[in-house]
């Protein structure tokens, strides 16, 4: 079981300089993705007077956030690992593939990228309020808790198959942009519904500047859940003990 091999970390860890450029990478690479991502819902709702809950809304979100997801795993990979997402590095450390201490770092550095770029969009645009993640009219908090676990353990299943997963072989090359197209798919499927978030820090940073937490817990829970499951399913099956690897120093 890759429970077996989760690890804490030496003392010194968090602040080796290692540890801390990949922090950095994961910061920069969470403002680039949230800042288009959001972005994007608002200059949709902007050009549309309101309308971005409308179908064509919904596409634009999915391609957008499948861009910039796609860019933002491709310009961290070779530092971070290009995590993006507090729900991948909680699975990558449930199946052993980095320590408790540096996945809190990357934590760390992932929400204070989304803070940072939803503060940024809403000094750049004269003060229009990035929306907090909420859920659709008929859907309960537990529609939305499935919704987050089946669709984050489509994304961290994929980033296993394509990223951490040793027999990747030159599957690996197109790991950011399989990473990418799960996120926009998911989003074209549970949007409507309750945002399609998959990334708790995703959701955070929306909830600290337009200060909305309502049924926030759901944006944690689901994720990391589905996060866990994806990583023990895919590591048992098809990893195993012999061909175990770390996240970090995978070439995408």
């Amino acid at each position: 079981m890759p429970i077996s091999r989760i690890a804490i970390g030496g003392p010194g860890e968090a602040s080796h300089p290692d540890a801390l450029r990949a922090a950095l990478a994961e910061f920069v690479s969470m403002l680039i993705f949230v800042f288009a991502g959001e972005g994007s819902g608002m200059a949709f709702s902007k050009l549309t007077n309101g309308g971005s809950t409308t179908p064509a809304g919904l596409i634009a979100a999915a391609l957008a956030h499948a861009f910039a997801l796609f860019v933002a795993v491709s310009v961290g990979a070779n530092i971070s690992g290009g995590h993006v997402n507090p729900a991948v590095t909680f699975g990558a450390f449930i199946g052993g593939n980095i320590t408790l201490l540096r996945g809190i770092l990357y934590w760390i550095a992932q929400l204070l990228g989304s803070v940072v770029a939803c503060l940024l969009l809403k000094i750049a645009t004269g003060g229009l309020e990035t929306s907090a993640f909420s859920l659709s009219s008929d859907v309960s908090v537990w529609n939305a808790l499935v919704f987050e676990i089946v669709m984050t353990f489509g994304l961290v299943y994929t980033v296993y198959a394509t990223a951490i997963d040793p027999k990747k072989g030159n599957l690996g090359v197109i790991a950011p942009i399989a990473i990418g197209f799960i996120v926009g798919a998911n989003i074209l499927a549970g949007g409507a519904f309750d945002g399609a978030s998959m990334n708790p820090a995703v959701s955070f940073g929306p909830a600290v500047v337009s200060w909305t937490w309502t049924s926030h817990w759901v944006y944690w829970l689901g994720p990391l859940i589905g996060a866990a499951i994806a990583a023990i399913v895919y590591d048992t099956a098809f990893i195993g003990q012999s061909t175990h690897q770390e996240l970090p120093t995978t070439d995408y």
